[in-house]
């Protein structure tokens, strides 16, 4: 076994995250073909994409530090002390770490927060935040449909709404769609089935196209 060629294998991008502010807390989202979700502490969750050991890796790490910190300070660690510890480790162990995370969170000093931390370790907070392969295709959906101030249920379905178009555009995206709401309530975990998603267009049926004339037992003439 070429141990080398193994460890310098090209890793899979394919998912796709999305975590978004509103007006009273955060939305995180994700399609279920390769990227997993899970939580830091009892207000902070984290999505990630990329390899799945090193995504693993970083947030066990970041999990059990907080945990600590939990201890030592009597209260949940912050949405950014979260953050800044993935971006310690992601920063720290860039050359050899293949994963970008998005962490979102509600605390009682500021409220919700999106973190973006991508390949390096760069450490991004942003009104909304998206990650993986199927994130080149919601740019400009983005663009154009976001909007500040969002209730709790609208941002919800804004992002099911994006990766389900995430989903119908991007190969390495598929599946069903999980979203987590976090915000002074509580955290609230949805489930949305295949079958209960939007149909965009490559998905639809085609309606009077050539190949249903074509197909059709007595087709009338094409005018030219």
């Amino acid at each position: 076994m070429d141990l080398e060629m193994n460890l310098n294998a090209s890793h899979s991008m394919g998912t796709t995250i999305i975590g978004v502010t509103y007006n009273g807390g955060v939305v995180l989202g994700a399609d279920s073909r390769t990227s997993t979700g899970m939580y830091l502490t009892d207000n902070v969750y984290v999505c990630r994409s990329g390899s799945a050991a090193d995504s693993q890796i970083v947030s066990d790490y970041v999990r059990y530090f907080l945990h600590q910190h939990t201890i030592q300070l009597g209260q949940s660690a912050t949405s950014k002390v979260a953050a800044n510890l993935i971006r310690l480790l992601s920063y720290n162990n860039k050359n050899m770490l293949e994963t970008g995370l998005i962490v979102g969170g509600w605390d009682k000093y500021e409220g919700g927060k999106i973190y973006a931390i991508p390949l390096g370790g760069t450490l991004i907070e942003q009104p909304f935040a998206i990650g993986g392969s199927g994130s080149s295709y919601l740019y400009g959906f983005f663009d154009q449909a976001w909007k500040e101030g969002m209730t709790k249920d609208e941002a919800e379905q804004f992002v099911v709404k994006a990766v389900s178009l995430a989903i119908a555009r991007d190969g390495a995206s598929g599946g069903v769609v999980r979203t987590v709401i976090i915000n002074s309530e509580g955290v609230t975990r949805n489930f949305y089935p295949s079958d209960k998603l939007q149909l965009w267009h490559e998905e639809l049926e085609p309606q009077n196209s050539l190949l249903d004339l074509l197909n059709s037992s007595s087709p009338e003439p094409m005018n030219i």
